[in-house]
């Protein structure tokens, strides 16, 4: 085989600096085949214990938390108070539920015209994916278990399962896409966002931190905290 399954090319020394796990096809069953229901990994082969799918894909899990009253719709005035929940001060979430419901709306619509009060149909959130981000998410919204493992092989320098602030900005510059200025600004907020949430006492992104924001998991986790009096 020899060839056929090197990583590494010693004339782009850049795939030697961004190693991927030589390990995951034993580490996982399948890891190459997007998943369309659960979020998995090597600790998780099964997703996110607990978690009730509801038949949605991956990234319409993600989403689904916005939807606070679940019929399947999120407007501006759910994703601000899914943002409050999270526990983002008004200023942030004003700014995201009007940027995220005017970016996000248009292209999720049932039909050709837009949405007077630009609303976010779950079931079309598919066509929302954009470029310059980890792939880990599929056109389709599947979750793709090899990309997310990517995202600590290639990265994660310092640690093996978690992610610097460093590191991050390293890989979101990396992912960058040319002529994406808004993919990139996207990705760009998007992963800040969940720095600031999800970062460690120590300032670290854990793995686990990283793969329930995918499956939204992290969301229900973090309403649940801080609605609990202890």
């Amino acid at each position: 085989m020899g060839d056929s399954l090197e990583t590494y090319a010693s004339k782009a020394p850049v795939t030697g600096d961004r190693k991927l796990n030589l390990k995951l096809q034993s580490e996982l069953p399948q890891p190459y085949l997007a998943r369309a229901l659960v979020a998995v990994d090597k600790d998780h082969p099964n997703g996110t214990e607990g978690k009730d799918h509801h038949n949605m894909s991956v990234l319409q899990q993600h989403v689904a938390f916005f939807d606070r009253n679940k019929d399947g719709i999120i407007y501006p005035w759910e994703t601000y108070q899914g943002f409050q929940v999270l526990g983002f001060g008004f200023f942030i979430s004003f700014t995201a539920a009007i940027l995220l419901n005017l970016i996000l709306s248009y292209r999720t619509q049932p039909g050709w015209l837009p949405s007077p009060v630009l609303s976010i149909h779950i079931k079309n959130i598919h066509r929302c994916k954009h470029g310059s981000d980890t792939e880990t998410y599929d056109t389709e919204g599947r979750f793709d278990p090899s990309k997310f493992d990517a995202i600590f092989s290639k990265y994660g320098l310092t640690y093996s399962d978690a992610l610097t602030k460093d590191e991050i900005f390293n890989m979101l510059r990396a992912n960058a896409n040319l002529g994406d200025f808004l993919g990139w600004i996207m990705s760009l907020g998007e992963w800040t966002l969940l720095y600031i949430i999800g970062k460690d006492e120590n300032g670290l992104l854990q793995r686990e931190t990283v793969r329930g924001v995918f499956d939204g998991s992290l969301f229900e986790q973090i309403e649940k905290q801080r609605a609990s009096p202890y």
